[in-house]
């Protein structure tokens, strides 16, 4: 049951996101993509709930319930970043904006940009530790090892993505033709299109 509750949250996230697009940039409803936004939170919840109450009614702690820790804590920390880097694309092609930036290739901005998303997956491990930690205590003296063997992957996958952001900072990749690109940003400082500020129709309406 677990199993299939953490793929029918990740269809909900991806079509929870489709509507809130299409509704932004589509149909114009602002305040309806923000709202079907804000219920992407909801779906780890859910999940949440039900894997607590799923041990709590005696199910034998096990590899699902450690997958649904490690869902959760990946959805925490790369979830609104995947919306922010979604919404720009779409605000692109669906609203006439301008190209989103893409990440930088070289150098030390490249750098900083990896270690960005090394901080996201760091995030993710440490809920997931966290959540797994707690159903450590909640089931008290059963098998816990589980539980465990899936905190030790979750802070192996935060070290082998640290090393590789730290080669970028040791090594970090030339540029081959320096002075004839265009400057980057980094993704996270794209504006938020979707829900950020107020938009025409809402200020007529006030």
């Amino acid at each position: 049951m677990i199993v299939a509750l953490i793929i029918a949250c990740e269809v909900g996230f991806w079509v929870l996101l489709a509507l809130g697009l299409a509704a932004r940039y589509l149909l114009k409803w602002r305040r309806t993509s923000v709202v079907l936004l804000l219920c992407e939170p909801l779906l780890e919840l859910v999940l949440f709930t039900v894997t607590a109450i799923d041990l709590k009614n005696g199910a034998e702690p096990g590899w699902e319930h450690g997958l649904a820790a490690l869902y959760i804590g990946f959805t925490v920390a790369y979830g609104h970043y995947t919306i922010r880097w979604l919404d720009g694309h779409a605000a692109h092609r669906l609203a006439g904006g301008p190209p989103p930036p893409k990440p930088p290739r070289y150098g030390m901005a490249r750098a900083r940009h990896e270690g960005r998303l090394w901080l996201r997956t760091v995030l993710a491990a440490a809920v997931a530790c966290a959540l797994l930690q707690a159903a450590v205590w909640y089931v008290g003296d059963g098998d816990t090892s589980s539980l465990r063997s899936f905190q030790w992957t979750a802070l192996r996958a935060a070290g082998i993505h640290g090393l590789i952001a730290l080669t970028y900072t040791i090594w970090p990749k030339r540029d081959p033709n320096p002075g004839s690109a265009l400057p980057t940003r980094d993704p996270e400082h794209v504006p938020d299109l979707l829900v950020g500020g107020t938009g025409k129709d809402e200020k007529q309406v006030r």
